[in-house]
């Protein structure tokens, strides 16, 4: 901070820095508010940058081309508070705080019930662009694989901590997880059927526990 006696002033590229992580932080709230409000498809990266009050080039320099814009918008719908932490980091310190096989479970529960409410609307807007657009639908699909790699890492994870004693392999764990914990899965229960969060949360916790024993 700068401005204020007794404080010392930020060096310049500092405060460079500190201005560019900004401009980009509001540029990729924007986008999501307008991703999800219009559709990606009617979203113009022009009404991202009057929305944003910035020049149109100011948001390729400062973010990409309007897939790196959703990617980013997913980015940080998905990490939230945690953020600029990436969802692979602060998941790993998570897991590593589980001492045994229920404490797994409940962090992914807790896990899946967090990061989807802020989340879904995203993957409904990706969803919804990759019917039309080859660019979001490898974006979507790649996010898949990178979720289910992670799961795989879950996986090995609950097995040390007493987990998948029925013969269960690391690849069929994870796809489990990956099933379990879907954007779609979430969607439907809690978006169409009106399951209370809590409920979710609940529902999560059982299946993985009964399914990863």
């Amino acid at each position: 901070m700068t401005g204020f006696p007794g404080q010392p002033r930020l060096p310049a590229r500092t405060r460079r820095e500190v201005q560019s992580r900004q401009t980009r932080e509001l540029i990729v709230a924007r986008a999501a508010e307008l991703f999800v409000a219009r559709g990606y498809s009617a979203t113009t990266i022009e009404s991202i940058a009057r929305s944003a009050g910035v020049a149109i080039q100011t948001i390729y320099n400062s973010v990409g081309n309007k897939p790196a814009l959703l990617s980013a918008v997913l980015d940080a719908a998905v990490a939230g508070p945690n953020a600029p932490a990436a969802v692979p980091e602060f998941m790993r310190a998570r897991a590593a705080g589980a001492r045994d096989f229920p404490a797994m479970v409940g962090m992914l529960a807790d896990w899946f019930a967090e990061g989807l409410p802020r989340s879904s609307a995203v993957f409904a807007a990706i969803n919804q662009a990759a019917a039309v657009d080859p660019s979001v639908a490898r974006l979507r699909d790649e996010r898949a694989r990178q979720r289910l790699d992670h799961y795989r890492e879950a996986a090995a994870a609950i097995r040390e901590r007493g987990g998948l004693t029925r013969g269960m392999s690391d690849a069929d764990a994870a796809a489990l997880i990956f099933t379990i914990g879907h954007p779609d899965t979430y969607a439907s229960l809690v978006t169409s059927f009106g399951w209370p969060l809590a409920r979710y949360r609940q529902w999560i916790h059982d299946s993985l526990l009964n399914a990863l024993a």
